[in-house]
C-alpha cells in the first residue's frame, strides 16, 4: 500500500481505550448506537426508541461509517475522494443482507429479470448481460452462479425488510434518495467492467472478500458527474489510487465520478451491498428548475425580456460568426450578460426547491414503522371483524387527544401559486415509482396547522392546540391526517 493509500485508511481499534484516544470525537456516538459489537437488529431496536427521526438517521448513519466521526467525514470526504474502513470484524454489519436471504427471495418473492434481477459477467475485457425474460427462479438463478456469473438484485428494499428499513431511515440523513443494490460474485470472477457512477456509493461488504481498484476521476469533467459512464478498457483508466481487499465487515465509499472495479478472489464468494445517494441532487439540478421559471417570470413582469432581437442579429452572432472581430458583437453579449445578471431577481428559488422536495418525496421510501408507531397509526389501528361484526372502526379524537407528524420530513406544504397542496411519504410504495406522488389540497384556513405540526416535531401536540378556527376544525383536520397515515397519537385510539 502506498502512501497515498494509506491516507485513505483508517482502521477500526479494538478496543475502547484506543478507539477513543485515536477518535476521541466518537466517544459520545459510540454511546448513542454502541457502534462495536452490536447486531444490527438490537440497533435498530434501540433506535427505535430514539425520539426524533432525524436524530434516529444521524445515530444510524453513524453506526454505517464508524469509527469516523460523520462531521469529519462530510467536511473532508464527502465529494471529495475514496475512503476505507478496515474492521477486521466479520460480523459488524451481521443482518443487514445475506445469501440466505437472497435464496429466500428469490423463492418467495416474483423477482423478474432485468426488472429485479441482473445475471452479468465480465471476461477478456467485455461486460455481458445474461438475462432471460420472466421470472429469476433459483434453479436458473443458481445455475448461472454456478457457471461463473455475477448477481445484482436491483432492489433489496422491495423485499428485504431491513434493508427497507435502514434506507428509510438514512434517507432522511441525505435528504435525498437512499438507494441499494446487492452483488453476488463467484469465487475468481468479475461481474462488471471498469466504470464510474452518478451517485455516492458506500460499499458494505457482508461476506467473504472481494478485490477492489479506485481510479481517480480522468479529467475535470469527470469530477461529480451528472450521469453514470459507459464501461471502460483497462488501457482507458491508468493506475488505480487505491487497491484493496474488502473483507465481511469492512466498508468502501467513494464519491461519483471515480471509477472502480472489483474481482473476487479465487479461494471465496463476495457478497456486499451498496448503499448509494445524492443522484441529480447538485446545484445544477437546482438551478435546471430555477433558470426556467426565472425567465418565465421576467418575461411576464419585465418589458426588457420581451423587446426585439436586433434586425441582423443573424449576420454578426452564431458559430459561423465566431470568429469575427465585430463591434456588434461585444454589445450583443453585454445585453446577454446584463439580462442574465437581472434574471436573478426574478428567480423562484423557494418555488424551485419546493419542486425538488416533490420529486424526493416521490423518490422516498415509506417508514418502516417501529412497534411502537404501528400501535398508535392508522396502519396498527384495532378496526377489525370479528364475531360478525365490525368492531372498533371509529377513530375517537377530541381536543385532549394528542398527536405528531409520523416523522420528520414525512409531510411538506407547497404552493403552485393557486392552491395549497401537502405532499407526503407515508403511503409511497417500496418499489421505486409505482405510486404516484402522494398530495392531497390544503384549506388555506388549515395551513396554519399544518405549519404547527410541523415545526413542533418531535414534540406531541394536543389537537385542541391546533390554530383553527373551531374545535369541529380541528378534530376534522387531525381525522383526515391520521387516515392518511401523516400523523400518529401518544397513545393507541
Amino acid at each position: 500500500m502506498t502512501d497515498f493509500e494509506r491516507t485513505l485508511v483508517y482502521r477500526a481499534i479494538h478496543t475502547r481505550e484506543r478507539n477513543l484516544r485515536i477518535f476521541p470525537s466518537v466517544k459520545q456516538e459510540e454511546q448513542c448506537v454502541n457502534g462495536e459489537g452490536e447486531a444490527l437488529d438490537a440497533l435498530l431496536a434501540n433506535l427505535a426508541r430514539v425520539n426524533n427521526s432525524r436524530e434516529r438517521a444521524k445515530k444510524l448513519f453513524q453506526w454505517l461509517i464508524h469509527p469516523i466521526p460523520a462531521k469529519t467525514f462530510f467536511r473532508d470526504t464527502w465529494e471529495k475522494k475514496p475512503i476505507l474502513v478496515k474492521r477486521q470484524d466479520p460480523d459488524y454489519y451481521k443482518g443487514l443482507f445475506s445469501t440466505a436471504e437472497f435464496d429466500r427471495i428469490l423463492r418467495q418473492d416474483d423477482v423478474q429479470y432485468g426488472v429485479n434481477l441482473d445475471v452479468t459477467s465480465y471476461t477478456k475485457g467485455k461486460r455481458t448481460t445474461h438475462n432471460p425474460p420472466g421470472r429469476a427462479l433459483p434453479f436458473t438463478v443458481w445455475d448461472f452462479y454456478q457457471r461463473g456469473c455475477s448477481l445484482r438484485m436491483l432492489n433489496p428494499q422491495a423485499f428485504s425488510s431491513v434493508v427497507w428499513n435502514v434506507l428509510s431511515i438514512l434517507q432522511e440523513q441525505f435528504g435525498s434518495m437512499a438507494g441499494a443494490n446487492v452483488y453476488l460474485t463467484p469465487p475468481g470472477t468479475q461481474g462488471f467492467a471498469p466504470h464510474y457512477d452518478d451517485i455516492e456509493a458506500f460499499v458494505v461488504q457482508l461476506e467473504g472478500k472481494k478485490r477492489w481498484r479506485v481510479y481517480n476521476p480522468r479529467t475535470e469533467d469527470e469530477v461529480l458527474p451528472v450521469l453514470s459512464s459507459p464501461n471502460f478498457s483497462q488501457a482507458e483508466i491508468g493506475k488505480p489510487i487505491l487497491e484493496v481487499v474488502l473483507e465481511a465487515g469492512d466498508l468502501l465509499y467513494f464519491p461519483r465520478g471515480f471509477i472502480h472495479q472489483g474481482d473476487c478472489l479465487p479461494d471465496t464468494h463476495s457478497l456486499h451491498i451498496t448503499v448509494s445517494s445524492y443522484q441529480k441532487n447538485s446545484w445544477g439540478d437546482l438551478l435546471a428548475k430555477v433558470v426556467p421559471a426565472a425567465l418565465e417570470v421576467a418575461l411576464e413582469e419585465d418589458v426588457e425580456y420581451r423587446q426585439g432581437l436586433p434586425l441582423d442579429y443573424l449576420t454578426y452572432m452564431g458559430v459561423q460568426n465566431s470568429d469575427k472581430d465585430d463591434p456588434r458583437r461585444a454589445k450583443f453579449f453585454s445585453r446577454i450578460e446584463s439580462l442574465m445578471k437581472k434574471l436573478t431577481s426574478y428567480a423562484p428559488v423557494d418555488a424551485a426547491v419546493d419542486q425538488k422536495a416533490r420529486d424526493f418525496f416521490h423518490d422516498c421510501l415509506p417508514p418502516a414503522l417501529t412497534p411502537e408507531e404501528l400501535a398508535t397509526s392508522v396502519q396498527g389501528a384495532s378496526a377489525r371483524w370479528e364475531h360478525g361484526e365490525v368492531l372498533d372502526v371509529d377513530a375517537h379524537f377530541d381536543s385532549q387527544t394528542r398527536v405528531r407528524l409520523l416523522r420528520a420530513g414525512c409531510a411538506r406544504l407547497c404552493s403552485d401559486g393557486e392552491a395549497v397542496h401537502l405532499y407526503y411519504t407515508t403511503d409511497n410504495s417500496r418499489v421505486y415509482h409505482k405510486e404516484e406522488l402522494k398530495s392531497f389540497e390544503i384549506k388555506t384556513e388549515h395551513t396554519d396547522a399544518i405549519d404547527f405540526l410541523i415545526y413542533s416535531y418531535p414534540k406531541f401536540v394536543t389537537v385542541g392546540s391546533f390554530p383553527c378556527d373551531s374545535t369541529e376544525d380541528r378534530i376534522a383536520l387531525a381525522e383526515l391526517l391520521f387516515e392518511k397515515g401523516i400523523i400518529h397519537t401518544a397513545e393507541p385510539l
